[in-house]
C-alpha cells in the first residue's frame, strides 16, 4: 500500500502514457460540445419566448459569479477528494445545471443553474490543467497543452453549430448537454493517469502580481470582461436584432475560428519582440473590429460573421499574450501565486463587467456591450502604450515561449505542494 501511495505522488511526467493523458483532453472536449450548445441555446430560447434581454444578461452575470466562486473553492475540494473525484463531482454539477435548464424557461432558476455551471466549469479547468501539468514532462508540455486548448475551443465551436439542427422548443438541447457531460465522465473515470498529491491552497496576491507585471494584471482585467461580454451578449444582441436560430449558431461557431487563426501569428510575433507591442496591436485590432460591429450592426450576416471572428480572436489573444508576458517577468518561485492572482483578476472582471453591461442594456439597448467593449479595449491599448513609452522598463527575468490559450478556458493554476514535503513533485 505504501508503494502504491508513493507511486501516485511521483510526477507522472516520466511514464504517463499518452492515452492516459488523452483521457483528460477528450473529457474536456466532450464537455465543450455540450457547453457550447447550452451557451448558444439560452439567449435564443429566451428571445423566442418573448423574455426581455435583461434576463439573458443576468444569466451571463450569474455564470460569471459562479466562476469566481469556483476559482476560490476548487483548491479545497481537490485537497479533500483528489483530482479524479473532483473532476467527476464537477461534471455532475454541470449535468444538474442542464437538468434545471431542461425544466423550461424559468429565468430565476436559469440564473441559479448557470451560476452552478460557472462554478463547475471553472473548477474543471483548474483540475484538468493542474493534473496535466503534473503528468507532462517539460519536453512536450507546451505542445500537449496547446492541443488541450484547441480541443476545447473546437468542441465549443461544434456545440455552437449544433444549435442550428435542434428544436429549441423541446428539451432536446438540455438532454444533449447532459449526454455529452455524462460521456465526458467516462474517459476520466477509466483513466490510469496518476493523480498528483494533495495540494495546498494557491494564494492570491494581486499586489505582488502588479509589481511583477502591471500589463499582465490589467490585461487579465481587460480580457475577463471582454471575453464574457462578447461570448455572452453577442447571441443576446443577435437574437434581439431578429437573426434566426441558424444565424446565431453560425455567428457563434465562427468566433472560435478567429481565436485559432489569430493567436498563432500573434504569438509568433510576441516571441520575437516585446510582447507589449503585440498586446497593444491586438487591443487596437479589437477596437477596430468592434467599431465595424457598430457600422454593420443588423446588416449582412456574413459581414458580421467576419467582424465578430476578428473581434473575438483579437480579444482572446490578449489573454494568452498577457499570461505569457507576466510569466516572462516572474521568478520560478513566484509563478504559482502569479497564476492564481491573474486567474482571480480575470474572474473578477468576468463577473463585474457583464453585470454592468446588463444594467446599462436595460436603458440603452442590447448593443451596449459593443460600446463597453470599445472602451475596455481602447483603455487597455492606451495603458500598454503608456507602459512601453512612459513607464520605466522592467526587464524580463526569464523569457518563455508563447502558448495559444482561450479566455473561455481559465489560466492553468498549478495547485501548490508543500515546499517541505519530500514527496512533492519537482520539475526541471
Amino acid at each position: 500500500m505504501l508503494q502504491q501511495n508513493q507511486a501516485t505522488t511521483e510526477p507522472g511526467a516520466q511514464s504517463a502514457p499518452l492515452i492516459a493523458i488523452a483521457s483528460v483532453i477528450v473529457s474536456m472536449a466532450l464537455i465543450a460540445i455540450g457547453n457550447g450548445l447550452m451557451f448558444a441555446f439560452i439567449p435564443v430560447r429566451l428571445g423566442a419566448d418573448g423574455f426581455d434581454p435583461t434576463w439573458a444578461g443576468l444569466i451571463v452575470t450569474g455564470l460569471s459569479a459562479g466562476g469566481l466562486a469556483g476559482c476560490i473553492l476548487t483548491g479545497p475540494m481537490v485537497r479533500r477528494v483528489g483530482h479524479a473525484r473532483a473532476f467527476m463531482v464537477l461534471s455532475a454539477l454541470i449535468a444538474l445545471s442542464n437538468v434545471a435548464i431542461g425544466a423550461g424557461p424559468i429565468p430565476l432558476l436559469w440564473i441559479a443553474a448557470r451560476a452552478l455551471y460557472g462554478f463547475a466549469i471553472c473548477g474543471l479547468f483548474i483540475v484538468a490543467q493542474s493534473w496535466l501539468n503534473d503528468a507532462l514532462p517539460n519536453a512536450i508540455r507546451g505542445r500537449v497543452m496547446a492541443v488541450f486548448y484547441v480541443a476545447y475551443i473546437g468542441g465549443l465551436g461544434v456545440g455552437y453549430a449544433t444549435l442550428a439542427a435542434v428544436d429549441i422548443h423541446t428539451a432536446a438541447v438540455p438532454l444533449i448537454g447532459i449526454a455529452f457531460t455524462a460521456l465526458s465522465i467516462l474517459p476520466v473515470g477509466m483513466t490510469r493517469l496518476a493523480q498528483p498529491p494533495a495540494p495546498q491552497a494557491a494564494s492570491v496576491a494581486l499586489g505582488q502580481a502588479w509589481r511583477i507585471s502591471p500589463v499582465g494584471v490589467v490585461g487579465m482585467l481587460a480580457v475577463g470582461g471582454l471575453s464574457m461580454i462578447i461570448s455572452g451578449f453577442a447571441p443576446i444582441h443577435a437574437t434581439a436584432k431578429g437573426y434566426s436560430q441558424a444565424d446565431v449558431a453560425l455567428l457563434l461557431s465562427a468566433m472560435p475560428v478567429g481565436t485559432l487563426i489569430l493567436q498563432i501569428p500573434l504569438g509568433w510575433l510576441s516571441d520575437r519582440t516585446d510582447r507589449r507591442y503585440v498586446l497593444a496591436g491586438a487591443a487596437a485590432l479589437a477596437v477596430v473590429a468592434s467599431l465595424l460591429a457598430i457600422v454593420f450592426d443588423g446588416g449582412a450576416l456574413m459581414a458580421l460573421v467576419m467582424i465578430y471572428l476578428i473581434w473575438d480572436g483579437a480579444s482572446e489573444s490578449i489573454y494568452s499574450l498577457s499570461s505569457a508576458h507576466a510569466a516572462d517577468r516572474a521568478r520560478k518561485e513566484e509563478l504559482l501565486a502569479l497564476s492564481s492572482s491573474l486567474l482571480f483578476a480575470w474572474s473578477l472582471s468576468g463577473f463585474v463587467v457583464p453585470g454592468l453591461v446588463t444594467a446599462l442594456s436595460a436603458v440603452f439597448g442590447t448593443e451596449t456591450f459593443i460600446y463597453v467593449g470599445i472602451f475596455i479595449a481602447s483603455a487597455f491599448c492606451l495603458f500598454v502604450l503608456w507602459r512601453v513609452f512612459a513607464a520605466r522598463p522592467t526587464p524580463a527575468v526569464v523569457t518563455g515561449s508563447f502558448a495559444p490559450m482561450s479566455a473561455q478556458t481559465p489560466l492553468p493554476v498549478e495547485l501548490a505542494f508543500a515546499p517541505d514535503d519530500p514527496t512533492s513533485p519537482t520539475k526541471d
